[in-house]
């Protein structure tokens, strides 16, 4: 996969609550797919198929422990997408810097147009 796959995985992934929930329960340590399922209204089944998106996302791996195949939860993904958001972050905030500079500068001149006013200057002259 490229990394801009791997990318559109993982946000694809991350876009459903229920993987979400799972990935944070997976956050606290391995369980297996009874586990999982259990604070969830679904099947087993249904929680597989949560897990297979996740798996192809690469954000969940699976391991052989005898009979039982625990989930656990894998950084990698997870690190590169924050990567990417912390990319536009950074863009976001040096624009929010300009605009807060640029708002300073307007007030600054408002300020001093205002001061400049002599009430006289609102006085109308009759002839």
């Amino acid at each position: 996969m490229t990394p801009s796959e791997r990318l559109d995985a993982t946000f694809a992934a991350l876009a459903d609550p229920t993987r979400r929930a799972i990935l944070a329960r997976l956050a606290l340590g391995e369980a297996s797919v009874l586990e999982l399922a259990e604070p969830f209204a679904m099947s087993q089944p249904a929680v597989s198929k949560h897990l297979k998106v996740l798996e192809r996302a690469g954000l969940v791996s699976r391991s052989r422990a005898a009979q039982r195949r625990p989930c656990r939860i894998e950084i990698d993904p997870l690190t590169e997408a924050t990567d990417w958001l912390e990319e536009y972050r950074k863009l976001w905030e040096a624009n929010f810097s300009r605009l807060d500079t640029l708002l300073e500068e307007l007030k600054a001149d408002a300020a001093s147009q205002v001061s400049s006013v002599q009430p006289n200057d609102f006085t109308t002259k009759e002839d």
